[in-house]
């Protein structure tokens, strides 16, 4: 198993964002979900973006993977507006550059573990032999070893999340998308996951963009910043590797607080 605790990738002083969104605006309807945000995330970092439900932090992460297109704004990808481009090519984008886990997987029940793996692979035209000896690989860096054959409904909920985790590195992606990804686990099969995504994505060199509201998950991560009534604001002295720094944890705190609020109402 990857470790962790392994040294942050270091970042060129000068280097050009990965992923960026510029003074971005997305509403539904009246609702407002998006009021200004701007983010820079630099290739190979790990950024935590932490928020309370209906704070935005999970509508920012779609608008970066090309999902939503702003109302007012920008979006750049390595380079290159993303939010302008056709819709042909954002799907083509989110099979080949992007990689997305989610809270509860969203596998296909129908299909075996090898199978759901090597899913973006077939869905890009790859052979299948190719396809499924590059998804089968993953299996002994996920501790998925054996398991290529079953059905994912006979896998536990830890085991479903690192063939959710394999299916969205399996394209080698530049940009990692994980949507509250330990939301439906336990707290050690939770951190369990956490170690494997973190530590695969370092090996890999691709870059996370980590959507929660737990502070323990948001530790893993180089830096945090809070999206808060659709802006994104920076969290002082983010924390790095498997501790929390004293912000981080009050950053954690009031979100849980608001959160709570919020399920009372």
């Amino acid at each position: 198993m990857t470790s962790v605790n392994q040294p942050p990738r270091p970042a060129a002083q000068a280097a050009r964002p990965i992923i960026e969104a510029r003074d971005v605006y997305r509403s539904f309807g009246q609702t407002p979900a998006l009021v200004g945000a701007t983010l820079a995330v630099q290739p190979g970092e790990m950024l935590a973006v932490m928020g309370p439900s209906g704070s935005g932090k999970s509508t920012l992460l779609h608008c970066l993977a090309g999902i939503y297109t702003p109302d007012k704004g920008e979006i750049w990808f390595d380079g290159q507006r993303l939010d302008t481009l056709s819709d042909t090519r954002r799907t083509e984008l989110r099979r080949t550059a992007f990689g997305f886990v989610f809270q509860f997987g969203q596998l296909v029940p129908e299909l075996t573990v090898t199978d759901n793996i090597a899913l973006p692979l077939l869905l890009g035209r790859a052979g299948r032999k190719a396809a499924t000896a590059r998804a089968d690989a993953w299996l002994p860096r996920l501790g998925l070893d054996g398991l290529g054959g079953r059905r994912t409904g006979e896998l536990s909920g830890g085991q479903a999340q690192r063939v959710a985790l394999a299916r969205a590195l399996v394209v080698r992606p530049k940009v990692l998308f994980a949507d509250e990804p330990t939301g439906s686990l336990d707290t050690l099969t939770g951190e369990m996951v956490m170690e494997l995504l973190i530590g695969s994505a370092r090996e890999e060199g691709t870059t996370v963009v980590l959507v929660t509201h737990d502070a323990r998950v948001a530790a893993y991560a180089d830096r945090q910043v809070l999206v808060r009534d659709g802006q994104v604001m920076a969290i002082p002295e983010a924390a790095v590797g498997a501790h929390a720094a004293p912000a981080a944890h009050a950053a954690g705190a009031e979100v849980a607080a608001e959160t709570e609020v919020e399920v009372r109402r």
